[in-house]
């Protein structure tokens, strides 16, 4: 029998190995093609994975991209203002396995598409105090500093995997191919990881009030989660750590280490919602924020052109 087998696998080997250049070439080509949709949906959230991979990698390590996988920013500006962190020894290590994850991500995506230059990101300290200036409507003093230390680097976490999740969410429906439908799978899978592990460290410390401010850890996390729902302008698809107490898992408490709606599934976002929020103008066709001069992609370019 085991005979038998090995000379069927030599045969097919030999078949394969014999088969026309030509021929081979087209079965591969056969094989990577995929809708236009599947396309875009898969190009867009490269954006958010560059967006992603910058700052953990940055955060962690105290350098990008341009160092660490140059060959994936496709010649992409550098982006500004990223930094090394005050982590400690746990978070930063927790930090560098996101990066690495996302690293791996920008891998995946561009495998199977061909993908787009990494934005200019702005990564910059004054970057995300204007983000929480607005989520709390007034200029705080001193500036949040993502980089001054770990909780604050978590914080400044929480406003970035959770939108990407939202988006894999919403593209899931859409997707027309099976190999598509897979890798947003397996993307989504570990991003909602990453999202619940930042969520599970900060809601730790959720009364714990962060300094030099008068506000809670809980307090932070809840305005960005409004924020963002005013800027995707789509109704309630954000929630902070702690909700009222008919708001949260079946109505019976007030922790809400994990986001979802009242059956506790997670919420969808278009690619419209994320651009409103992650440019930090509440419409899509006004870059700014992360994205200085806008996203990248199909989608993301055709909302600037009618910008």
């Amino acid at each position: 029998m085991f005979l038998a087998t090995s000379i069927v696998t030599t045969i097919a080997l030999l078949m394969l190995f014999l088969l026309p250049k030509s021929y081979s070439s087209e079965i591969t080509k056969s094989n990577s093609s995929l809708p236009e949709v599947d396309i875009d949906l898969l190009e867009f959230p490269l954006n958010l994975e560059y967006l992603e991979a910058e700052f953990f990698l940055y955060g962690a390590l105290g350098y990008g991209l341009d160092k660490f996988a140059p060959n994936l920013t496709l010649g992409g500006p550098t982006p500004i203002g990223g930094k090394r962190a005050n982590l400690g020894p746990f978070t930063r290590d927790v930090i560098k396995q996101f990066a690495l994850q996302e690293v791996g991500h920008l891998r995946a995506i561009q495998s199977t598409v061909k993908g787009f230059p990494r934005p200019l990101l702005n990564l910059s300290a004054e970057s995300f105090a204007k983000v929480v200036d607005s989520a709390f409507e007034t200029q705080l003093v001193p500036s949040f500093d993502p980089y001054r230390n770990g909780l604050n680097f978590l914080l400044a976490s929480y406003l970035i995997p959770y939108v990407g999740l939202t988006g894999y969410v919403g593209a899931s429906t859409k997707l027309q191919d099976p190999k598509s439908k897979r890798l947003v799978a397996g993307l989504l899978g570990v991003e909602s990881g990453q999202d619940a592990v930042i969520r599970a460290l900060l809601y730790r410390y959720k009364n714990i009030k962060v300094k030099p401010y008068r506000k809670t850890v809980a307090e932070f996390t809840n305005r960005f989660s409004q924020l963002r729902d005013k800027l995707g302008n789509a109704g309630v698809k954000d929630e902070g750590l702690m909700v009222p107490k008919d708001e949260g898992a079946e109505g019976l408490i007030t922790g809400n280490v994990l986001a979802g709606d009242r059956y506790s599934v997670a919420y969808d976002r278009t690619p419209k919602e994320i651009l409103r929020i992650v440019y930090g103008s509440g419409d899509e066709r006004k870059p700014g924020g992360f994205y200085p001069k806008g996203a990248d992609g199909r989608i993301a370019k055709s909302h600037l052109s009618k910008a």
